[in-house]
């Protein structure tokens, strides 16, 4: 498959192949699910937090003598049926964090690309640098490749403060690098746009065994 490079003003420059194969039938959409999941379970705070019974601040008086009262019997102002009183299995911090294997992730990255390449959605740009960190030049950028109006999501090789500067004022639009994209970041927007050297660098991801 080989996908047209364009410059920052829009034009094609060039063409380039994907150096790697491409996952298209039903192969590998397990895996995408466990890794999709497994990434936002990792991104819960688990800070919430309940007291039992033993940690209420209340007293262990007994609320009234156990027999003759004609009313039900209590123990104390601490029990879960009080108001006020300890919560019964209620939450605790936690790890949500889960495990998924290395040939699992590696499965589901080449997935989740191999599915936005078919689907037309990866925008190959041969460079993003700019000279100065303004939000306009950024916008016209995005105007030129014609993926305006849309969620996306920009990966450079290496990142850059300028860039980062420019693009974090445009609604919709997120920046990160290659080597740390994830088939969670690969499928939530609408289009990628992508530096030749950032889709190099995720190519070589793909290969390694």
């Amino acid at each position: 498959m080989k996908l047209p490079v364009k410059n920052k003003e829009g034009s094609q420059q060039a063409e380039m192949d994907v150096g790697f194969e491409l996952i298209q039938n039903g192969k590998g959409t397990q895996a995408v699910h466990d890794t999709v999941v497994a990434y936002r379970a990792a991104q819960r705070r688990g800070t919430a937090s309940t007291k039992t019974k033993g940690e209420v601040a209340k007293s262990g008086k007994k609320p009234w003598r156990q027999k003759g009262t004609g009313r039900a019997r209590a123990g104390d102002y601490a029990s879960p049926l009080w108001r006020g009183g300890g919560i019964v299995f209620g939450p605790k911090p936690r790890d949500y964090r889960k495990k998924v294997p290395k040939t699992t992730r590696r499965l589901a990255m080449r997935k989740a690309v191999s599915e936005r390449l078919l689907a037309d959605a990866i925008t190959i740009v041969d460079d993003l640098t700019l000279e100065r960190p303004r939000t306009k030049d950024a916008v016209s950028i995005l105007k030129n490749l014609g993926v305006g109006q849309q969620t996306l999501l920009i990966v450079v090789n290496e990142r850059s403060e300028n860039l980062a500067l420019a693009m974090r004022n445009i609604p919709n639009v997120e920046v990160t690098t290659a080597d740390r994209l994830n088939p969670y970041e690969v499928l939530w927007p609408d289009r990628l746009v992508i530096t030749q050297t950032g889709f190099q660098t995720i190519e070589q991801r793909l290969k390694k065994r």
